[in-house]
């Protein structure tokens, strides 16, 4: 009999050695290799069907082809729609809505476009029509199939055809020639390769669920992301309503881009204008609240920064903020001592950003001091202003990209004022709709943000 080789996989970071270790050298993690089948000795590589190498002058150009999903937001993160022959992997938290956004995707193309299947490996044929009647989704043209083996798999889109297939999930397949365990590195590896052999021979847009671990990336192998044509991310908070559909890898378009979602009993609904759903609670004549305008991938949102400052029982000041960078609060903090002379060390601070949204761009700075600024001074923002610019550590005030989109988004939403920094001035056009004022360091900043 021919030798079996076998191999130790890690299954936290893919790491493989020819012997069992207590803790993976690689991540560190204890317990996490197990004995794997790799190959087995004498299979020989079939060679017939190689096509040759050919110039790129000579490839020939076809028009893009996509196929929209039928929910806008969706269409926006892929780009534009769905590319035949993508295949595309769908993360998030359980039950954030990842198969239910599956489902709505399924049964809307399923209703006017064409043949749908969706596989899942985690549910039965009666728990997914329990799911279908509740969201009030079903059409004749989707067929649904409750299945883990991967050539079973390939066999139903093979004889079907079909538009789009959906997997739900990537760890639930198994590939019955490995003798390891669904879920584990080298049955992810190895149906993932599977899956998407399949999407670029046939033609067919596949969409697959994938887990993620406890902080929060993808569970399986990173070769899984690299393998995909897309990687979007499906993002919330469980006490928010709203849902974040964010493209961290896409192949057919622009990457950071996300699509806004509102979850309720019917499923999820988009959100066109998640400005002004982010903005509809905003309090009045309350210091320490400000707007600023963030640019999530190529589009221009106006979210609400609150800030409370309070004076510290304790010896140590406490810095609490939630949806901002903890370390850029702290940097802010340390700018306003330092150049404007405010006494903060006594204070406790906790920042918030209204809605459940997340902001990573500095270009929330101005917006984020001026908040603490109002707070500590007690000194009401006028609810008409827009700050935007990033903070230097030496108190400047420096340029931002995308500031006409940013302009427009708050003068359509009623913003009568808006701060930019200086830089930005040149070549922008005036506007009757809103005042612009640009500032070259902070102190000029908050003295017109808190001035007027």
């Amino acid at each position: 009999m021919s030798k079996i080789k076998t191999s130790f996989i890690c299954q936290q970071c893919g790491y493989e050695t020819n012997k069992w270790m207590g803790k993976c050298p690689e991540c560190g993690e204890w317990n996490s290799l197990q004995e794997e089948i790799v190959q087995a000795a004498g299979k020989s590589t079939r060679t017939d069907n190689i096509k040759r190498p050919i110039s790129i002058n000579e490839i020939p150009l076809e028009g893009e082809v996509r196929i929209s999903s039928g929910i806008l937001e969706l269409d926006r993160v892929l780009g534009g729609g769905i590319v035949p022959g993508s295949f595309v992997l769908i993360a998030g938290d359980p039950g954030i809505g990842k198969s239910t956004l599956l489902l709505q995707v399924s049964s809307l193309l399923a209703s006017g476009s064409g043949k749908v299947l969706y596989i899942s490996g985690e549910e039965s044929l009666n728990q997914i029509k329990m799911r279908s009647k509740r969201l009030g989704l079903g059409s004749k043209e989707l067929y649904i199939a409750s299945e883990t083996n991967i050539n079973a798999v390939e066999t139903y889109i093979r004889t079907m055809e079909p538009l789009l297939v959906v997997v739900d999930s990537i760890q639930a397949i198994y590939h019955p020639d490995m003798a390891s365990a669904p879920g584990s590195v080298g049955q992810v590896r190895e149906c993932a390769a599977h899956l998407m052999r399949l999407a670029k021979t046939s033609e067919v847009a596949i969409f697959t669920i994938g887990h993620i671990t406890k902080d929060g990336s993808i569970a399986g192998p990173r070769v899984l992301e690299h393998m995909v044509d897309c990687v979007l991310y499906f993002e919330g908070e469980r006490h928010y309503p709203y849902r974040i559909l964010r493209s961290v890898k896409n192949r057919f378009g622009s990457t950071n881009e996300i699509g806004i979602f509102e979850m309720d009993e019917k499923g999820l609904k988009e959100v066109l204008n998640p400005s002004e759903m982010l903005l509809s609670g905003r309090p009045e004549g309350v210091s320490g609240s400000i707007v600023v305008s963030s640019i999530e991938g190529t589009r221009p949102i106006l979210i609400e920064i609150q800030a409370l400052l309070s004076t510290t029982t304790f010896g140590m000041p406490r810095r609490t903020a939630t949806g901002l960078d903890y370390n850029r609060v702290v940097l802010l903090m340390a700018v306003l001592e330092k150049r404007l002379g405010l006494n903060l060390s006594n204070e406790d601070a906790y920042l918030n950003v209204a809605g459940g949204m997340r902001i990573d761009e500095p270009a929330a700075d101005l917006g984020i001091a001026a908040a603490i600024a109002s707070s500590f001074k007690e000194i009401k923002i006028n609810p008409g202003t827009v700050a935007i610019g990033e903070v230097g550590l030496a108190g400047e005030i420096r340029g931002v990209n995308y500031i006409e989109s940013r302009l427009k988004e708050a003068a359509k939403l009623g913003f009568t004022r808006c701060v930019i920094p200086k830089d930005n001035l040149k070549g922008l056009k005036k506007s009757d709709d809103i005042e612009i004022i640009g500032v070259s360091n902070l102190r000029q900043g908050l003295e017109v943000v808190l001035g007027g």
